[in-house]
């Protein structure tokens, strides 16, 4: 049986974890490259503060001004650059999306472009580890169930450090055997068809709603790589 362990210090944060929710409404807007989409990643819309008359352009290198919004607009931002935030809200001449220079707005977070780059780099890797039905440390409880399923067994307690939970899965793969039958014509045939079988059993244990250890209790349905590891969320929006 092996246990893998996360460290105190990764799990320590000064963000609030946000829901699993992390892309189901991403933006379809076909953007530039070296831009993307803020839209859905967040678990409500950040809104930016216009602080200056801001030019609103329709691509991000800032050429041929579409118009203006005025100082004190509110705007809510749909995708981003190193330089640019591509906002939605109402200008001088009405209601538009294009580009404003980033500092041409204020935000509740200084630290704004630096953590939704962040939050990009895990949601796309969260992405990658439910498409491949796998789990790492520093997801959250419901990442994990969208990637392993439902879980076979849950348990939770409540200490003075907080929530620690338990969800037991139970690991499958399909292995394919060889079958022996006949055709229409009489004629021996040989088909192949893939069975559904219990290849292990995995407990993961989180602490405040991220995964904190990841033990197998059953076979070895980590392989031979190892455990993964992740930021945990780390938005407060």
């Amino acid at each position: 049986m092996k246990s893998l362990l996360l460290a105190a210090a990764v799990l320590m944060t000064p963000f609030v974890p946000v829901s699993g929710q992390f892309s189901k409404n991403r933006s379809s807007l076909n953007l530039e490259p070296g831009t993307f989409s803020v839209e859905g990643m967040t678990p409500k819309p950040v809104v930016l503060k216009v602080q200056l008359e801001a030019p609103l352009y329709p691509t991000s290198k800032f050429q041929g001004a579409l118009g203006s919004f005025a100082p004190g607009t509110l705007v809510t931002l749909i995708a981003m650059s190193d330089t640019a935030y591509r906002v939605r809200g109402r200008a001088r001449h009405g209601d538009v999306a294009g580009w404003i220079r980033q500092t041409d707005v204020i935000s509740a977070d200084p630290n704004l472009a630096a953590n939704l780059k962040k939050l990009l780099e895990r949601t796309q890797k969260v992405e990658e580890l439910i498409r491949n039905r796998q789990v790492a440390l520093g997801m959250t409880s419901e990442e994990v169930k969208t990637s392993l399923g439902k879980p076979s067994r849950t348990s939770a307690k409540i200490n003075a450090q907080g929530k620690e939970e338990k969800l037991e899965f139970s690991i499958y793969e399909r292995v394919p055997q060889t079958t022996t039958g006949r055709d229409a014509f009489g004629q021996l045939v040989q088909t192949v068809i893939y069975v559904k079988v219990e290849v292990g059993t995995l407990a993961v244990n989180f602490k405040d709603g991220v995964v904190s250890e990841i033990e197998e209790t059953k076979g070895n349905p980590l392989g031979g790589g190892g455990v993964q590891i992740i930021p945990p969320p780390l938005f407060g929006f």
